[in-house]
């Protein structure tokens, strides 16, 4: 068997008419720097100002810094390569498992984030009175190492079963590099990676949805128990936001992760991946500024209003 490591990975690109290369383009790029203008705003503002150190805000920040990272490190290579002959679409093997392991990171933390927003949401509407002791800033510190250090140890057993492969193949068949397109390379069975990328994906999505349903379902149980039309109104109010983006990203997984299983829908599967490292990242802060009906106050800069109707939900006191 022929080992190609040394060699230059093609990337199968979106195999997109020439008439349609220059419209794809400009989308994807517009969708890029929207995603990035409203995520590195956010970030900086919440970094930057000390009132908002608090645990909602610094979770949203790291769901941010996840969506910067994830688009960041897919969509300019892609771009790049959409401006240039397809036989030209080259990436070396190193850069194509780093690409790869950035991608799954970047979906798997998404997920671990969610859970422990979804937490800080119980956390608030069913135990207000001791919000404060409970999402300390230490607790607050576990839970970030706890969503990233997840991420990262899964991701790289996952990575780790593609590399251990030789390679008889050159040609990545995706605009990126993801962990299918690495073990794809290899003329060796891949029944190892099948099977932990299917208890890899089981696990994720069985934690992921099942913390979410058993917040909500006590969240819906508090509200029940207690008879209080405002309570309910400010918990749906608080929820929806973070209900409406673990939405979106559930969907967005999904249709990628099924489309792979269905060969005859490669272009759909390609064009869905690139929207997934955009799409979800340029809606999020739109859902939790735009949606959120009451705001502590007006003002003029775009992120720090958008800041500003995330604190109204994270507020201990919002939910007393």
């Amino acid at each position: 068997m022929e080992n190609v490591s040394g060699a230059l990975l093609q990337l199968e690109g979106l195999s997109l008419p020439h008439s349609s290369v220059l419209p794809v383009f400009c989308c994807i790029l517009l969708s890029y720097v929207l995603m990035m203008l409203m995520n590195l705003g956010n970030s900086v503002l919440i970094l930057k100002e000390r009132s908002l150190h608090q645990p909602m805000y610094l979770l949203l920040c790291n769901l941010c810094i996840n969506d910067i990272i994830g688009g960041t490190h897919v969509i300019p290579p892609l771009l790049f390569n959409m401006l240039r002959a397809p036989e030209e679409h080259l990436i070396s093997y190193s850069a194509c498992v780093t690409q790869a392991f950035v991608s799954h990171l970047f979906g798997t933390t998404s997920h671990t984030i969610l859970m422990i927003m979804a937490f800080d949401r119980y956390v608030a509407i069913c135990n207000p009175l001791h919000y404060s002791t409970i999402m300390s800033g230490r607790m607050l510190v576990k839970l970030m190492a706890f969503a990233w250090g997840v991420a990262l140890v899964l991701v790289s057993v996952l990575i780790g079963l593609s590399v251990r492969l030789s390679r008889c193949r050159s040609v990545v068949t995706n605009p990126y590099c993801d962990n299918a397109s690495l073990f794809k390379l290899s003329c060796e069975s891949t029944l190892i990676n099948n099977m932990f990328g299917l208890l890899f994906t089981a696990l994720l999505l069985s934690a992921s949805i099942g913390s979410t349903l058993l917040t909500y379902l006590r969240i819906t149980l508090v509200c029940l128990r207690r008879h209080s039309s405002s309570l309910n109104r400010r918990a749906l109010q608080t929820c929806s936001t973070h209900l409406l983006v673990y939405l979106l990203l559930l969907l967005s997984g999904v249709v990628v992760i099924t489309l792979h299983r269905f060969p005859e829908y490669t272009h759909h599967r390609k064009m869905t991946a690139v929207i997934w490292f955009t799409g979800p990242g340029t809606v999020h802060p739109i859902i939790y500024g735009v949606l959120s009906k009451y705001t502590q106050k007006q003002r003029s800069n775009i992120f720090l209003g958008v800041s500003d109707l995330v604190q109204l939900n994270a507020s201990p006191s919002f939910y007393q």
